[in-house]
């Protein structure tokens, strides 16, 4: 018998970069065990251009990718969802449309790169420096082992998770 991947769904207001991101990392590292998608309280209608350009520069398939409203999740026949996270402030403060199922939430709040300033190569970094917090903290989730995690526990975890400092290199220089 085989288990269905578990829906991940991940929002920022505009779905344009942050939740963009985090839907292809997941689909590449949860291959299998979880299906994502993205969505935005108020979506610009587009995927930001440095985003696409990262993504294909590192290999990620960016064909289906679309700036989406999250009431398309809420609606009738939409995928069941098992986690819903919050990429991005704004999106964590707003009241989010009822998911039925309950599913585990947790806010995961990074910068948003789309509102760096300063060259084009700072901002490129800005979009890089969001790929890699997301492939890392996504990269934890894929492998908690949920099957033995009661469900104050896993809401711990995905917590700590997105309290989770990631340094970017410039920091570390």
């Amino acid at each position: 018998m085989t288990q269905q991947p578990l829906n991940v769904l991940f929002l920022c207001t505009h779905n344009s970069a942050r939740s963009i991101i985090a839907e292809t990392v997941m689909n590449r590292l949860g291959a299998g065990k979880f299906k994502a998608y993205s969505a935005g309280s108020q979506p610009t209608g587009r995927v930001h251009p440095y985003a696409v350009e990262l993504l294909q520069q590192l290999g990620y398939d960016t064909s289906g990718l679309r700036s989406k409203s999250w009431e398309e999740f809420s609606a009738p026949g939409a995928p069941q969802l098992d986690f819903v996270f919050t990429v991005c402030d704004n999106a964590a403060n707003e009241t989010c449309p009822f998911w039925p199922g309950q599913p585990v939430s947790a806010h995961w709040g990074l910068p948003d790169p789309s509102a760096a300033e300063g060259t084009e190569t700072e901002k490129r970094l800005a979009f890089a420096d969001t790929h890699r917090m997301l492939y890392q903290r996504i990269g934890i989730f894929v492998n908690l082992p949920l099957q033995s995690l009661d469900k104050l526990s896993l809401q711990q975890r995905l917590d700590d998770i997105g309290r989770v400092q990631m340094t970017t290199e410039t920091e570390k220089a």
